[in-house]
């Protein structure tokens, strides 16, 4: 067993050079224990040894090496062993760090991601406070942060950029970025310290009391953005309670003081309102067709939605595939098979349900002669809910059964959470929604194990959904 000490600052290269020397000696993963600053405790296969730059000739692929030198400075403890476990995969698979479906690969992902997410936040919430002055007649400034993971050293070149005609210090309870006569510096972590307030304090809760906009005010999307754990080191947060406090008074004096519109305009919009009416289904189909012609490369053709005109339940997928695009009909592909599949089992008898798509045509990019699916973007998701929507008008269902992510987003203006959102039902201006998977989902699982667990919950789900309207 191989101990490997990394320290708290340098952990990138340290790590790069411990994964390359074991690489070259071909340690298995299951045989290395990887240790993290000072404070990791003693263990009984000896002491840890500090990895030493090694000369070894070993050749990566560059997302790997991308991927790698992200996800160190997550705060999870088995970040490294998963790494090095990965790279010993990769080097066996070079085309593994394109498998989608890897759930080793997808875990790595998904730390990437908050690791540029805790990044993107110290940028956004990092207060300087002027401390007089620093080295040369410089000004200084010093912030206190307290980041999610490991971000102070990787992000602190932004900091170097931005501020590079002050000294400054950033200080985290992790490690403390310290920038003077043009050079950054880093050093262990410290307590918060007193920070003196300064004019900028105001002038924050002046711009930022300024920029609000009561009418738009979404409390949820606001901490999402802003976190409140953020809140305690940021001048304006102050503000906040006030500003929603008084959002809906302050939006009705906005809307009285608007100028009215000239009556013979308001009789124009008005008349344009009354004559709206849901779109027929043989309107529905010709702009379908229309919409499908002279398609640019990467695009597939309108997948209308099938089954009774009056059926009492909706179900609504993410998008067509290969299959769909070229049948012109909704999951007849691997993943609708599995679906009729379930659902027979389930009691729930797909030719008495309507069944579309939220998104209706096939995205994708060529490999040779294949056409790989490739997922819609926000932008195509709102631009498909006119098709989602005029058939959820038609149809009017009593209860319309989500699957998926991109589903959900459609129906209810948000993706976030689907597994603990899963098996409720929500209610939304089209109606009651119930919320499950989607049965790509399923065939994405490699353990066998899990799938069949996996595909027995969906099940469960199903008999639920059929459960509200018998």
């Amino acid at each position: 067993m191989r101990t490997i000490q990394l320290p708290r600052i340098g952990t990138w290269t340290a790590w790069r050079d411990a994964a390359r020397g074991l690489l070259a000696d071909g340690v298995p993963a299951e045989a290395v224990l990887w240790r993290f600053g000072e404070d990791a405790p003693d263990d009984l296969f000896g002491g840890a040894v500090t990895p030493a730059p090694s000369s070894a000739d070993v050749t990566v692929p560059k997302g790997f090496v991308d991927l790698a030198s992200r996800v160190v400075w997550h705060s999870d403890p088995e970040r490294f062993a998963r790494l090095y476990a990965f790279l010993l995969r990769v080097k066996r698979q070079p085309r593994l760090l394109s498998d989608r479906g890897d759930a080793d690969l997808a875990r790595l992902r998904a730390m990437e991601k908050n690791v540029n997410r805790c990044a993107h936040k110290m940028k956004a919430f990092v207060r300087f406070r002027d401390i007089g002055a620093g080295s040369g007649g410089r000004r200084a400034f010093a912030a206190w942060f307290e980041p999610s993971h490991h971000t102070v050293e990787p992000t602190a070149p932004f900091f170097a950029r931005r501020f590079g005609d002050m000294d400054w210090i950033i200080a985290t309870p992790d490690v403390t970025a310290r920038f003077e006569a043009g050079k950054v510096s880093f050093a262990e972590g410290q307590p918060r310290p007193e920070l003196p307030e300064d004019g900028a304090e105001a002038l924050w809760g002046t711009y930022f009391r300024n920029i609000f906009n009561p009418a738009r005010v979404k409390v949820q999307a606001m901490t999402s953005e802003m976190p409140r754990k953020y809140w305690k080191n940021l001048p304006e947060a102050r503000h906040i309670p006030e500003l929603i406090a008084g959002a809906e008074a302050r939006a009705a004096e906005m809307r009285a003081a608007m100028p009215a519109l000239p009556p013979v305009r308001a009789e124009r919009i008005l008349g344009r309102a009354r004559a709206a009416r849901p779109v027929a289904w043989d309107e529905l189909r010709t702009r379908a067709a229309e919409a499908s012609r002279d398609l640019p490369e990467g695009l597939g053709r309108i997948v209308l939605g099938e089954g009774p005109a009056d059926a009492r339940l909706m179900v609504v997928g993410e998008q067509p595939g290969d299959h769909e695009d070229q049948q012109g009909r909704p999951f007849v592909g691997p993943a609708g098979q599995l679906f009729d599949k379930v659902a027979g089992q389930a009691g729930l008898d797909r030719q008495a349900a309507y069944v579309t798509n939220a998104v209706k045509q096939f995205k994708f990019r060529r490999s040779g002669k294949r056409r790989l699916h490739e997922p819609p973007n926000r932008t195509e998701i709102e631009h498909a809910k006119w098709w989602l929507e005029a058939e959820l008008k038609l149809v009017r269902p009593e209860l319309i059964l989500s699957m998926g992510a991109t589903a959900l987003q459609s129906l209810t203006g948000r993706r976030d959470g689907l597994l603990k959102r899963r098996g409720a039902v929500e209610e939304t201006p089209h109606g009651p929604v119930f919320v499950t998977v989607h049965p790509s989902y399923l065939l994405r699982l490699p353990d066998p194990v899990r799938r069949a667990e996996e595909t027995e919950r969906f099940r469960e789900d199903l008999v639920a959904a059929c459960g509200r309207i018998v």
